[in-house]
């Protein structure tokens, strides 16, 4: 990509950030980028909204993380 190109780019994403947290979206700048990258494929922006708002509503997958207790067999010293 051209340095022109890059910062065409780049001023159009920082424009479309600074409306996404006037209208209070939530949306970080890297899932804007994708979301507007996917816009640009030709995948329908409402179709996309429906998408972001469904996995907002869903609740958080359970954690993986290792649980506070030892988990150690209790023949392990």
């Amino acid at each position: 990509m051209d340095p022109e190109a890059a910062r065409t780019a780049r001023e159009s994403l920082d424009l479309a950030f600074h409306m996404s947290n006037i209208l209070d979206t939530g949306l970080d700048r890297h899932t804007l980028s994708v979301l507007i990258a996917l816009c640009d494929l030709g995948l329908n922006p409402e179709s996309l909204s429906a998408v972001v708002k469904e996995l907002r509503t869903e609740p958080p997958p359970p954690s993986s993380a290792t649980p506070t207790t030892s988990a150690a067999p209790s023949f392990l010293p």
